[in-house]
């Protein structure tokens, strides 16, 4: 394994001085980074973990071309959707970029919503042992044939910090929280630690948009139905087609597993459309959990009617402030 932490370090070094634009999916982040790119003269790199991939682009509602032909987008397109992609990788794309962008006298902008990139870039991170998708697969199928309860009294007995801190219902951070103690022996709550304190948001350049969950929930109903409307299922099957089975990082994208299992005769059209929202509203809410949880986050609420280009002129004055 890699020393990732002496790196990680280096990173948060230059990221902090970075700009950030985040929040949940759906919450408007494409139109207000434009306006923002443009006032700050900047070149934007995704923060969306699922954009690196070709091909799937309306289930992550990619900017369209000609947006990204005004204005540098990086970090996306850089995979086929049949490789995997670790946060150390995101981590070492970034910091790569961070250096090109600045070499041309421009400014960095992140764009995106995994937060899990985002507090890798703010405080750097426990890369820990890769993953172990065998055992992760055995796992999962305990989990259906008895429940998420017994999983979580399991990562108590070996980590309780660790179980403290995750909701019973985070399988897939408690399935992590095991697989590293399995195979290190060490609780991972306390190779975290190090990265738990971060700085506060008068300091930092991280803004997340939040709208009221209403107004949220009713985005959210709109970008799914959209994204039926403009091809979903017709991307699925190119995607199909194309690379056969997509890697176990690709198949985490909202939306995918859905189409997937639809044509595979699992389930109709509609009803695939409303796991798709329901699930969609469900990521929504674990988005908003992480943010709130990161105090780096300065929360910009904004009303049904907000103008992106208002906006984005309010957050690049309060983070000019902070050079002033």
């Amino acid at each position: 394994m890699s020393d990732t932490k002496i790196d990680s370090v280096a990173i948060q070094e230059k990221a902090i001085s970075c700009w950030f634009l985040t929040g949940a999916t759906a919450g408007g982040k494409t139109g207000v980074s434009i306006e923002m790119a443009r006032l700050l003269d900047a070149e934007i790199i995704s923060l969306d973990s699922m954009a690196i991939y070709r091909g799937m682009d309306i289930g992550t509602a990619k900017p369209k071309l000609e947006i990204r032909e005004q204005i540098p987008h990086h970090l996306i397109d850089i995979l086929d959707p049949t490789e995997s992609f670790s946060v150390s990788q995101y981590l070492d794309q970034a910091s790569q970029t961070i250096d090109e962008i600045r070499e041309r006298g421009r400014q960095v902008l992140f764009v995106g919503g995994t937060a899990l990139y985002l507090k890798a870039l703010l405080r750097g991170m426990f890369d820990g042992p890769t993953a172990d998708w065998e055992f992760r697969q055995e796992i999962e199928r305990e989990v259906i044939e008895h429940g998420g309860e017994i999983l979580h009294q399991r990562l108590k007995m070996i980590d309780p910090v660790a179980a403290h801190l995750l909701h019973p219902n985070d399988h897939r951070r408690i399935i992590r929280a095991i697989e590293v103690f399995r195979q290190t022996g060490q609780p991972i709550s306390h190779m975290q630690m190090q990265f738990d304190q971060g700085r506060p948001a008068e300091q930092c350049k991280v803004f997340t948009l939040r709208h009221p969950r209403p107004i949220l929930h009713e985005r959210i109903e709109k970008r799914v139905e959209e994204m039926f409307e403009q091809g979903i299922v017709a991307e699925c099957e190119t995607l199909i087609s194309s690379f056969g089975i997509l890697s176990h990082t690709a198949l985490q994208a909202v939306g995918y597993r859905e189409v997937f299992d639809y044509l595979k005769d699992e389930s109709s059209l509609a009803e695939t459309i409303e796991k798709t929202k329901i699930r969609t509203r469900k990521f929504a809410r674990h988005q908003e959990t992480w943010f709130r949880g990161l105090q780096e986050c300065r929360l910009i609420d904004l009303d049904a009617n907000y103008e992106p280009k208002l906006v984005a002129a309010h957050l690049v004055e309060l983070g000019e402030a902070l050079s002033s």
